[in-house]
């Protein structure tokens, strides 16, 4: 159902740092609830060929193992007033200083991604704002918080994001 995915990811755990522990019908019923993630379990099993309560079983396994993380609606930003999208690299004033950048800027509602990259940036955000003088605003205040200078990409239309995916 559109509006809804699930959040996946492989856990950093020793058992898990090899993707193939998870068998192909564990992968279809990821693909499936990344494209549902409101299908019921008989949904799912119909589409993986699996019983009802077998997915049920995989999920719960799945979810207990951390390959699931969670479940949440998907927001399409413009609709909640939120139309300008930007990148912020970046890079401390002191490269000496402790690395706590999303310590720092996990407080900032606009921040939605933190990202440690390699490269001449420590880190690059994607952030939303309302207007471009609030992304102004913002930026101002992570260059005073997080004491780091900023490289900023605004994004004009962002024809996807959030795909799916597809191990």
């Amino acid at each position: 159902m559109e509006g809804q995915s699930v959040v996946v990811g492989i856990s950093r755990s020793p058992v898990w740092d090899d993707a193939a522990v998870l068998d192909d019908r564990d992968l279809a019923i990821l693909t499936a609830l990344q494209d549902d993630a409101r299908a019921t379990y008989a949904d799912v099993g119909a589409a993986v060929g699996l019983s009802a309560s077998a997915v049920h079983e995989r999920v719960k396994k799945l979810e207990q193992q951390g390959v699931i993380n969670g479940y949440r609606a998907v927001v399409d930003p413009e609709a909640v007033g939120l139309f300008v999208t930007a990148l912020i690299a970046a890079i401390p004033l002191d490269p000496h200083q402790p690395d706590d950048l999303p310590a720092r800027v996990k407080e900032f509602p606009e921040v939605e991604d933190c990202y440690s990259v390699a490269g001449e940036a420590n880190y690059v955000l994607k952030v939303r704002t309302r207007t471009t003088g609030d992304l102004e605003d913002l930026i101002r205040r992570l260059r005073e918080k997080a004491a780091v200078t900023t490289n900023t990409t605004i994004a004009l239309s962002i024809p996807f994001e959030g795909r799916p995916l597809r191990p």
